[in-house]
């Protein structure tokens, strides 16, 4: 399970530093690099977690688990900044 958090966490943190440098540029559109972090960490929290865990294997189902929690958490911690939940930046 806590490889599964150390995963999400890191590949929020990559694509969360890819998100912030895009955004730093006044004339693009941010917005839509925002929207599609958000689906992009949501589909590999979420969408990668479940299909782990519907996998049924002891490993898979520890690193599902992991992903799924780890988007949870970095939500919550975050008040979804670093998700892309929270509504404040797309305004």
């Amino acid at each position: 399970m806590f490889a599964g958090l150390t995963l999400y966490s890191i590949v929020n943190t990559l694509v969360g530093f890819f998100i912030f440098v895009v955004a730093l540029n006044p004339e693009g559109p941010t917005v839509a690099y925002i929207v599609a972090g958000a689906i992009i960490l949501a589909l590999v929290g979420l969408g990668l977690g479940a299909a782990l865990v519907f996998m049924r294997k002891p490993w898979s189902k520890g690193m599902g688990l992991g992903l799924m929690i780890g988007w949870a958490l970095w939500s919550i911690l975050s008040a979804g900044i670093c998700t892309g939940l929270n509504p404040g930046l797309y305004g």
